[in-house]
């Protein structure tokens, strides 16, 4: 009967195609830390400095004529597409478990839906984050950008040119059983996610033709993030 039971929980924690299940496989693979960066502020200090720059472009966008409103929008977009690498700095090294839902860096562990939305809500998105991290990645996907492609049974190679054609910028990525983010600010595309393949390192930033489930999954749905309408809604605090 125990043995039954365990197994009736497992069915119930295993999510459909498309989902944030991270499902972990045994790999025998090799992570190379990419770009390591030193991060220079303690977590807290990171979101007090995030708060207070969004403070001061919503004060900025109310009392702008429709012009400077833009530029505002502008400058916001700007600063949330280099900000969010200190947070992707921060998580690094952070455990990865299927159940994990930690709110600090380097503490307990995260899964990789969990991840994407702790990232978003701390830097000041006003989301579902707990819903959103349990529900498909479409779900989330469909609901921050309007700029989606899905890929079925398509190479990394032809995921790398049309991240190169759309152009730099941050974007969400949902797979078989995985989601995360493509980072492309500099020469290079990283994915940066929780990774299940490796659990005792989980959150890493990886080249995106690396040994990991963005390379080897067959379904891919990409949104690029962080558009004038999204940062316009981080600025007034838009409920999603």
């Amino acid at each position: 009967m125990q043995k039954l039971l365990s197994k009736n929980l497992i069915l119930l924690f295993c999510i459909p195609f498309l989902t944030h299940a991270c499902q972990q496989k045994k790999e025998n693979t090799t992570h190379q830390p990419v770009e390591k960066k030193k991060v220079e502020v303690s977590y807290p200090d990171l979101l007090n400095n995030t708060a207070k720059q969004k403070e001061l472009f919503h004060k900025k966008y109310q009392k702008g004529t429709l012009n400077e409103k833009k530029e505002v929008t502008h400058q916001a977009q700007t600063f949330l597409i280099q900000d969010i690498d200190n947070y992707f700095t921060s998580w690094e090294g952070t455990r990865w478990s299927f159940n994990g839902i930690s709110r600090t860096p380097k503490q307990g562990s995260i899964a990789c839906g969990y991840f994407v939305t702790t990232v978003l809500q701390d830097m000041g998105f006003n989301i579902p984050r707990i819903k959103w991290s349990q529900a498909a990645s479409q779900t989330m996907i469909k609901a921050l950008s309007t700029n989606i492609k899905t890929f079925s049974n398509k190479s990394i190679s032809d995921i790398e040119n049309y991240i190169k054609k759309e152009g730099k910028g941050v974007y969400i990525v949902g797979l078989d059983t995985h989601v995360g983010f493509i980072y492309y600010v500099t020469n290079d595309i990283y994915f940066v996610h929780s990774n299940y393949y490796e659990p005792e390192i989980g959150v890493m930033k990886q080249k995106i033709k690396s040994k990991n489930p963005l390379n080897d999954s067959k379904y891919r749905m990409i949104g690029k993030i962080l558009s004038p309408e999204m940062t316009k809604k981080w600025i007034l605090n838009i409920k999603y």
